[in-house]
């Protein structure tokens, strides 16, 4: 196996090489986008199996979603959703022989984190406008602005080095277990490496949720609290007859 930080293009489009991550990447999409379109071509009031499958994937991302931003998580069904199944499908094609996962490659990782920035950024826009957001960095005080910025970099390169060094030290030992030990004995791990990516990737849809929910956070103000009524309520504010 090569080095992570060294990729040999397979071919090229032009000026643009291509590497193996790419190609894998576009069979993911094309995987996910096949068994999606299948999955939806037919919705019924009574789900058929495959629905109910989509419906119990869809179901648990809206749940996830909701419980941790507290918001309609239809607004970021989509680009969580798509995060979490992309990564669960990369990290699980280390099983398939002769592929290596995407998400063992610096490259990969470094561009799902850098659309986590983005989109956190959108949506702290998006909700408080642009001077808004952009006064978050200077919160309580000015004086924070520097560390605020570095929080957002260092965030970003926290999902870059959980996810790479967690898959690629996997890919590294079943490789090294298959060469001294033959097809059988890695089983084991194989069956530890499904696991790991699956986690893996429920973290990654989780971090990710996580940033953008506290940008919205910023974004609400905070509610006031209820003015008693009636008999218990203060003499100034009681209704006069």
């Amino acid at each position: 196996m090569d080095s992570p930080l060294t990729l040999a293009p397979v071919f090229s489009i032009g000026p643009v090489p291509i590497t193996e991550p790419v190609l894998v990447t576009w069979a993911i999409i094309a995987l996910l986008g096949g068994l999606s379109a299948l999955a939806t071509r037919r919705l019924a009031l009574v789900p058929s199996r495959s629905q109910t499958v989509l419906e119990i994937v869809v179901g648990a991302i809206d749940g996830q979603i909701r419980d941790t931003m507290q918001v309609d998580p239809a607004p970021y069904r989509a680009l969580i959703g798509t995060i979490f199944l992309y990564v669960l499908v990369a990290n699980w094609s280390s099983l398939v022989p002769g592929v290596e996962p995407p998400t063992a490659h610096l490259e990969t990782d470094s561009a799902l984190a850098l659309i986590v920035l983005c989109a956190t950024i959108g949506f702290g826009v998006a909700s408080r406008g642009l001077r808004g957001y952009l006064k978050t960095f200077a919160e309580p005080t000015w004086v924070m602005i520097p560390l605020n910025l570095i929080e957002q970099i260092t965030r970003t390169f926290s999902l870059v080095v959980r996810l790479f060094g967690n898959i690629m030290s996997g890919v590294f030992v079943i490789g090294i277990v298959l060469s001294l030990a033959g097809l059988l004995v890695p089983i084991p791990l194989m069956a530890l490496d499904l696991l790991t990516g699956a986690v893996q990737a429920y973290i990654f849809a989780v971090l990710a949720t996580v940033f953008i929910g506290a940008t919205l956070r910023e974004a609400q103000p905070a509610p006031r609290p209820a003015t008693p009524k009636g008999p218990d309520a203060p003499e100034n504010q009681r209704s006069t007859p």
